[in-house]
This record gives structure tokens, C-alpha cells and sequence, in this order.
């Protein structure tokens, strides 16, 4: 399965409609969004790009109650603190923002998931610890370069992409 995995959006709506074209483009099949969305536009963009859509609110978030009643409306699915998305070998990805370093790392070891997506930082991130893999796709706002990321499971890999 191809994913895209973008975070860090900070309500650039125009910016992430143009990641999500080059993502679309390169094959996702699932978009998973990492947190600080920042607006219900965001929220839209995802679901117009007419693939199944992921969220997670991150510490940057605000009205959530706005955010939850969009993410309802378009039929992105929210979470406010994990969301886990089920692959097609039975594993699954999970998926936080990552301002919370323990949970962060309590996901890592949990020895339950392939891979553990996160923002936060606005730093790209490819690494394995033990049996997971551990992907930041970097930042669509406050970051130069600004990035996303492809994931294809079946391949195992990952490709960080400029967004310019």
C-alpha cells in the first residue's frame, strides 16, 4: 500500500492541496496527516483529495471542536491523540504528532507497529528502531525545505519529497 504522510500543515490549505496532488501523483492510497493541522480547510483539502483520510491534532491545534465537526462533515477520521491505520499483511500504523516524547517512544518499543508516523519537530525522520520504522515527513509550514512523505509498504520504503 502507498501512503502519503504529510504534517505540519498550520492551516496552509493551498499549500497542502498542492502535496496532496504530488502525492495522488506518486500513488497514495491513504493519506495520513502527523498534526498541527490548523484549520478546517486543512480538514477539507484532505478530503477532496478523494482518498481515504487520517488525522491527529497536534499541541498547535485549536477548536478542536470545529476540527472534530469537519473531520465528521468530510469523513477524514480524527484523533486527538493516535490514530492507527491497518495494513494489508494484519500490522498496522500509528500514527501521533510527537509533542509528548514518552508516548512517542512507548509507541516505538511497543513492538506492535511496523511504523510510527509523527510531526513536531519539522524535521524529516527515516529510521529504524528495532523492528519499527520511524517516519517524520517533515513540515508543510515553518520549514525549509518543506516536505512530505511517500511510504509504500509492500516495498518498504520511504521518499521525502520538496514540496516547492
Amino acid at each position: 500500500m502507498v501512503i502519503g504522510i504529510v504534517s505540519d500543515t498550520h492551516g496552509k490549505a493551498g499549500r497542502l492541496r498542492q502535496a496532496l496532488a504530488v502525492l495522488v501523483e506518486r500513488g497514495a492510497r491513504a493519506i495520513v496527516h502527523c498534526g498541527d493541522i490548523g484549520s478546517t480547510e486543512c480538514l477539507t483539502a484532505l478530503a477532496e483529495a478523494g482518498l481515504p483520510a487520517y488525522a491527529v491534532v497536534g499541541n498547535m491545534d485549536r477548536h478542536l471542536d470545529r476540527l472534530a465537526a469537519e473531520a465528521r462533515r468530510t469523513g477524514v477520521v480524527l484523533s486527538f491523540d493516535t490514530i492507527l491505520l491497518p495494513l494489508s499483511d494484519g500490522t498496522y500504523l500509528a500514527a501521533t504528532h510527537g509533542q509528548d516524547a514518552a508516548a512517542l517512544a512507548q509507541l516505538i518499543g511497543a513492538g506492535r507497529f511496523r511504523y510510527v508516523c509523527h510531526g513536531h519537530t519539522h524535521r524529516v525522520r527515516d529510521e529504524r528502531v528495532g523492528a519499527c520504522r520511524v517516519i517524520n515527513p517533515g513540515a508543510l509550514h515553518f520549514a525549509r525545505p518543506m516536505t512530505v512523505a511517500v511510504l509504500d509498504t509492500d516495498a518498504d520504503t520511504v521518499e521525502h519529497i520538496e514540496i516547492r
